[in-house]
């Protein structure tokens, strides 16, 4: 499905622009292109179907059942969603944002956003060449073990107050036409009052939005592409401590997507570059991006956005010297 969007920022780049594919001006136009496209997309597809589905169900059901005993389950089950999810930290935010429209508890869908920019599909395929399989599914586990462990505690704290005014009050309202009486019950609604309510709740969030896709991504594709040849690999490449964290903290406004990490993971282990600090390095890269918390102040207050980042960077801390030291001690 995605390869349309890269068909059409290569068109946009290459034949109407004329531009080299070579140079650092084309990558950042071709991936600013590609990202706003894909992210927008799925904004409104993702949005509408959760709020048609959400529109077909008795909500306050499904909101008290991941509400109560089986809320364990539901951070485990918004974690494995987050695993299997071919999507970058931005791609997530449309998810993200429907499934807070649904009335999902925030820790469940704190899960799915921490733990789906954590295990994606090009570490695991890059480890699984590299490492073998027991190493990959380590890796897969302790990504969905701090996607769950990251949601339990922010529920825990009741976090979801801390969720912008429009976002918290989607969380709770009910999906009642406003022509109708208290006694509604959403599954009596006809097939074009669903559509109708998923139009305007798809409307209502994306006018919030948009805009902020364009500039989250805007500044990522302007960064896109500058990491210093040769500069991480001999600073960075000795087993002390501390080269995990700064490889995190470097990463953070070098924001690529899942499939533009390839060729800096390959070249940084290439280079002998510990396994545990290129993965820091890269899911730092990929998940705790500027565009990501930008589009994200939009739904989540600044006390919420920067525990996120704090929950996510020492993630990715703890990885890096976990696997430091399973290959060193290989």
């Amino acid at each position: 499905m995605f390869w349309v969007f890269t068909s059409l920022a290569d068109w946009f780049t290459y034949q109407l622009l004329s531009l080299d594919a070579e140079s650092k001006m084309a990558q950042a136009i071709h991936f600013f292109v590609e990202d706003t496209s894909k992210i927008l997309v799925l904004l409104l597809v993702m949005i509408y179907v959760i709020a048609l589905i959400r529109a077909s169900l008795k909500v306050e059901k499904v909101r008290d059942y991941l509400s109560g005993k089986k809320r364990v389950v539901g951070y485990l089950m918004g974690s494995i969603f987050g695993a299997i999810t071919p999507f970058c930290s931005c791609s997530s935010i449309p998810v993200f944002l429907g499934f807070t429209t649904a009335g999902i508890p925030l820790g469940i869908t704190m899960a799915f956003l921490i733990t789906s920019p954590l295990v994606n599909e090009i570490a695991v395929l890059l480890l699984l060449s590299l490492l073998g399989w027991k190493f990959t599914l380590l890796y897969v586990l302790s990504g969905m073990v701090i996607g769950v462990i990251s949601g339990w505690f922010l529920d825990m704290i009741k976090a979801d107050r801390w969720l912008q005014p429009f976002a918290a009050k989607a969380m709770h309202k009910s999906p009642k036409p406003s022509n109708t009486d208290n006694h509604y019950s959403s599954n009596s609604m006809s097939f074009s009052e669903r559509n109708t309510f998923a139009k305007n709740e798809t409307r209502e969030i994306f006018v919030r939005v948009w805009k902020w896709v364009l500039i989250g991504v805007g500044v990522g594709a302007a960064l896109h592409g500058y990491v210093p040849d040769g500069w991480i690999e001999s600073h960075l490449g000795s087993k002390q401590w501390w080269s995990v964290p700064a490889s995190v903290l470097i990463g953070i406004p070098l924001y690529s997507n899942a499939t533009g990490v390839i060729p800096i993971m390959e070249s940084l282990l290439r280079n002998g570059l510990p396994v545990g600090t290129t993965l820091a390095f890269c899911m730092s890269t990929v998940a705790a991006s500027i565009p990501e918390f930008v589009m994200l102040k939009q739904v989540m207050q600044w006390r919420l956005l920067g525990m996120l980042f704090a929950l996510l960077l020492t993630a990715f801390t703890i990885i890096g010297w976990m696997f430091n030291l399973i290959t060193w001690q290989v």
